[in-house]
């Protein structure tokens, strides 16, 4: 695939991947956002009303 490139280790395995950003820039988004999403997977989860709360006490959301 254009502008896709791996980089393998001295068995050939591969071990990295090079993605050019000009011609694969969304993709990468893309795979970036579901890595994010895994990561959090099991961060601690506020109810909405709390985060409401914070948010409008904060100056960042109107009542």
């Amino acid at each position: 695939m254009e502008g896709i490139q791996f980089v393998t280790n001295d068995k050939g395995e591969k071990v990295a991947v090079l993605i050019d950003l000009a011609r694969h820039g969304e993709m990468w988004e893309d795979i970036y956002d579901q890595l994010l999403a895994e990561e959090r997977a099991n961060d601690k989860r506020l109810p909405y009303e709390t985060v409401r709360r914070r948010l409008v006490r904060s100056g960042k959301l109107r009542a």
